[in-house]
């Protein structure tokens, strides 16, 4: 029995060296060290390509930014340009000229003998109504581009995703979407057939069209350039933001146009009576413009009339 007894015990020391369990053990053990390296190493390449490409999308949101306020200062030519006027700023500076001078006039005749007040309106017909002009042909512009911008973008989504390069998607915008957007779209072609990059194209966009949508546009195009991904994609969820941004604008006009009402008419009431009674009893209101006591009344009335006009429109008006 203790013969039997010391051979089970050597038996059971010597089997595993005997049948590689040993061996078998230890490759096991390698295999996994080795494992739990490569995924070690492979979650590190990972985190360093998404950093990597999150580190390329941050450099071309700094280098929009940078641009776009480089383009800040809007000189009388981008003014003329984002109001879709097709004129020199000779011919533009000609036309205030005119302008100012039949307002000069127009005011001399209102109120003869004041030089003042003839003066002051020269400088509003020269200043003051061109500007205000070319701003507002601006804004309508650039309202009727953003109801159109979204429709493009479906073009060149669904041109992507048939197989067609982004270039000829742009083409068919260029040629069958309406203007200002197949406009825009053809000038930026043409720069980029000339050897403009399509980032700087779009970059110049921006600044005929300085509306947050192709702010948008522009960085999804950026990013995709640099980065690579699913253009298709991106520019779907591109077009669904936009429409509900959209919405959203058409919601907050409607909720404000019952504020908007009111103001216009408690900007337009002072005008409205003295014109009544000027109609009526013109030698009573007569008075303010040939006594030199009703300048100052004429001029205190405007002042106080344009600080409550400015802050109704500050009250009225929201920020997109």
């Amino acid at each position: 029995m203790a013969g039997m007894g010391i051979g089970g015990l050597v038996y059971s020391l010597i089997y595993p060296i005997l049948s590689g369990e040993k061996k078998t053990e230890r490759r096991v053990s390698g295999f996994s060290v080795e494992s739990s390296r490569s995924k070690r190493s492979s979650l590190k390449s990972s985190a360093n390509d998404m950093q990597r490409k999150r580190q390329k999308v941050q450099d071309t949101l700094d280098e929009l930014d940078e641009k776009h306020k480089a383009a800040e200062k809007v000189t009388l030519h981008m003014r003329i340009v984002r109001a879709g006027l097709e004129i020199s700023n000779e011919q533009f500076i000609m036309y205030s000229m005119v302008t100012a001078t039949v307002v000069a006039v127009l005011t001399y005749l209102m109120a003869p003998g004041n030089y003042i007040l003839a003066a002051m309106g020269f400088f509003v017909g020269a200043f003051g109504l061109p500007r205000f002009y070319l701003t507002k042909k601006a804004a309508k512009r650039q309202k009727k581009f953003i109801t159109e911008f979204a429709n493009a973008i479906d073009v060149i989504i669904r041109g992507v995703r048939s197989g067609l390069p982004l270039n000829d998607c742009m083409t068919i915008i260029a040629s069958e979407i309406p203007q200002p957007v197949g406009g825009e779209f053809k000038s930026m072609l043409e720069q980029v057939r000339i050897g403009v990059t399509l980032e700087n194209a779009l970059g110049r966009m921006y600044e005929r069209i300085p509306v947050q949508e192709v702010n948008f546009f522009a960085i999804v195009l950026s990013i995709q350039a640099k980065t690579g991904g699913n253009l298709a994609e991106s520019l779907s969820n591109l077009s669904q933001v936009l429409r509900e941004r959209r919405k959203l604008v058409n919601k907050v006009i409607a909720f404000s146009q019952e504020a908007k009402a009111s103001a216009s008419i408690i900007g337009a009431l002072p005008i409205i009576v003295m014109a009544l009674v000027y109609l009526t009893t013109p030698d009573y209101i007569m008075v303010l413009f040939t006594d030199p006591t009703g300048h100052l009344i004429l001029a205190g009335a405007g002042a106080l009339m344009t600080v409550g006009v400015l802050i109704m429109r500050k009250m009225i008006n929201f920020d997109f």
